[in-house]
């Protein structure tokens, strides 16, 4: 998957849900509130997470397979069983070569078949990991990395093919920092008594990798040295997860001429004919250090520690497509380790992963044919409509702003792309083969088709209509490139959908999901690209001032919260996604008002329709997690913890406080002049 060409996009949710959690009991679909998901022991004021998702919470335990598991994550179980039953149907059966049913039906048996996967062993990688340890000569190294890239296995960097961030309508090759497989530079340089043990569980697990490759203990030991050689020095030049969110700081175009002189060293061409990419006019260096840094180390280390680390991530990128005991190696680090799960998810879950993560747009067209009413697309349609009203009527409000800023905000929202559903345009996937030789064969026979259609791109007009999430997937997002708004079919379910429901609680759930993607378009990263996705600064220099002091509130506030003993979240990482949650809590909110002011609902189950929205909203972000999965998205993840999306986002809602008539001596009470007030 082309993770980096994504980099920009702004999701309700990281993707990063696992499927499949036997035995949970599933929440009912009702019209309303069902007070079982509440835990009306506790005050409103006092905690609101445990007052509106408390039942739920008890009712979902976690399982050994689940480091999380929430409202988002029930869906996409749900989701993976609905596609089971289709794809295990296409499975069953032969099907005509080259057909949707045969590439679905085989690779989702060759996923299956653990005893020849078991028998196999590293057999399928073999060939690959010889010619790494053939290398003989410095210059064979470049075209090499150009090679594993082209097979899907990153190595000291990442490239890829999108939009220009200061020229939307044309797509330019552009590099960025990659390298460390541990995605976070503190994991390699904290001290730490917990990243130390981590970090020593990695190595651990490098070795592991390596003997299972046939290493000796003591071979295995240095190649593991020499990976973590690597990825320690290119760690101590990448930027951090907060200093990739500046979008000004991730750009720096340079002529192709200019750009070789820079990062003499590398043999640019021979990287390129590989990638089958003539010399480009420009391209776009996201960060500069850390490309620096590679250069430095392929001209000064020695071959036989470049060879150790290729290897490495040969081994770490196939290991899920091999037999059990690299599976299970993987495992044991990545979610034991890391995230604190107990056990893998099945076999059959992994392989509708597999399935649907290469061949996306072909499981989505039966999937969409089969579970996605044309109704729920109809009604999307004018909730965002109205939702786009309730947004300009917020910007005309905003007393901060200037009229010339305004008017721009009003033109970036008027030329909103809306994509529900599914796409018009779907993928064509002829020319990919999926054969029965082997599991790992497939997936870097899927890689070699989406890299060659991507670097074929360059130079190329934007594709504007493409979707950059399958219908399938669980999520929204905007993209700042393409100035788009996006709600994939899956999304639109219970508890974020319901056709059966009323305004009060669509607006409290899908309502807020589609703010909170409009806000976007406006937070600290998206308000830097103008209407035609293009980094523009449109904002006069008082407005941009008074801006940042208001999400200043915001970022000190967050950095407040304790997630665990010690540990406090990250306002900077977080800031765009909690400005996102506030301003689709205010915009749904408002469009909710707008669209009953003139049939008010009335009280349901005892709740008003002011407190059935934000018990929605609630909803939401119901679900458990592990100690060491609340570390791991403290450290990455842009989104604020699922508690913390209710209880630290409603502080500032200004109406949650008079439906669930909050008093200042609550302890959820922020006083009005220390509250977070941007749309």
């Amino acid at each position: 998957m082309k993770t980096k060409m994504y980099a920009a996009v702004a999701a309700m949710v990281m993707t990063t849900m696992a499927a499949g959690c036997a035995g949970q009991k599933e929440v009912k679909t009702v019209a309303g509130i069902d007070v079982a998901n509440m835990d009306t022991t506790v005050a409103p004021g006092k905690d609101f997470a445990r007052y509106a998702t408390g039942g739920w919470n008890d009712a979902h335990p976690l399982t050994a397979e689940y480091s999380r598991y929430g409202a988002f994550e029930m869906l996409n179980e749900n989701n993976q069983a609905k596609l089971k039953d289709l794809i295990e149907g296409l499975a069953a059966r032969e099907s005509a070569a080259g057909t949707a049913a045969q590439k679905i039906g085989d690779l989702f048996n060759l996923a299956m078949d653990s005893l020849t996967l078991n028998q196999e062993g590293m057999a399928p990688v073999k060939a690959q990991y010889d010619k790494i340890a053939a290398v003989a000569d410095r210059k064979q190294l470049v075209p090499l990395m150009a090679e594993l890239a082209y097979d899907g296995i990153g190595t000291y960097f990442a490239a890829y093919v999108y939009a220009d961030p200061k020229n939307s309508d044309r797509n330019i090759l552009q590099l960025a920092q990659g390298g460390i497989n541990l995605r976070e530079k503190e994991y390699y340089l904290a001290t730490d008594s917990v990243t130390e043990n981590i970090r020593n569980q990695y190595k651990a697990y490098i070795v592991r990798l390596f003997q299972l490759a046939g290493c000796a203990e003591a071979e295995a030991r240095q190649k593991m040295e020499a990976v973590m050689e690597i990825e320690t020095a290119i760690a101590g030049k990448s930027f951090s997860a907060v200093e990739r969110r500046n979008p000004e700081a991730n750009y720096h175009k340079l002529g192709y001429a200019d750009f070789c002189k820079r990062f003499a060293g590398v043999d640019w061409e021979a990287y390129l004919a590989v990638l089958g990419v003539k010399n480009p006019d420009e391209l776009n260096v996201e960060q500069l250090e850390p490309l620096q840094e590679v250069v430095r180390l392929l001209t000064v280390l020695p071959l036989d520690k470049h060879i150790a680390y290729m290897q490495y991530n040969l081994l770490d990128a196939a290991a899920p497509y091999l037999s059990d005991d690299f599976v299970t190696a993987k495992f044991d680090f990545y979610g034991k380790v890391l995230s604190g799960r107990q056990e893998n998810r099945p076999r059959w879950k992994r392989a509708v992963g597999t399935v649907n993560s290469l061949l996306g747009e072909l499981v989505g067209q039966m999937y969409v044919e089969k579970y996605f009413p044309a109704a729920a697309k109809e009604r999307m349609l004018q909730l965002v409509k109205n939702l786009q009203e309730s947004l300009g009527q917020r910007i005309d409000e905003q007393a901060w702003m200037c009229d010339s800023t305004k008017q721009k905000a009003h033109e970036k929202l008027a030329a909103f792309t809306v994509k529900i559903g599914y796409p018009d345009k779907w993928k064509d996937y002829t020319a990919l083969k999926v054969e029965k030789d082997s599991y790992w064969a497939n997936v870097c026979r899927a890689s070699n088709w989406e890299m060659a259609d991507m670097f074929g791109r360059i130079g190329q007009p934007v594709d504007k209509t493409e979707w950059l999430m399958s219908p399938q997937t669980v999520n929204a997002y905007y993209n700042p490139s393409t100035n788009e708004i996006c709600f994939p079919a899956a999304i639109l379910q219970y508890p974020f959908f319901d056709m059966n429901a009323d305004d009060a609680c669509n607006y409290g759930a899908i309502g807020v999901v589609i703010g909170h993607e409009m806000t976007h378009g406006f937070d600290d990263q998206g308000r830097q690209f103008d209407k035609n996705g293009n980094l523009k600064d449109w904002w006069t220099a008082e407005d941009a001032e008074r801006f940042q002091a208001r999400t200043q509130v915001m970022v000190d506030f967050f950095n407040g919260i304790e997630v665990l003993p010690g540990l406090k979240a990250n306002g900077q990482l977080t800031l765009g996604e909690n400005i996102a949650d506030h301003g689709g809590l205010k915009i749904a909110f408002q469009a909710f008002r707008n669209a009953t002011k003139d049939a008010p609902l009335g009280v349901e189950n005892g709740f008003t329709p002011e407190q059935r929205f934000f018990l929605s909203y609630a909803l939401l972000w119901a679900g458990n997690i592990r100690d060491e999965q609340i570390r791991v998205n403290t450290k990455s993840d842009p989104h604020s913890l699922a508690r913390w999306r209710i209880n630290g986002a409603l502080p500032h809602i200004p109406a949650w406080y008079e439906a669930f008539a909050i008093a200042d001596t609550d302890p959820m009470y922020v006083a009005p002049e220390k509250r977070v007030d941007i749309w």
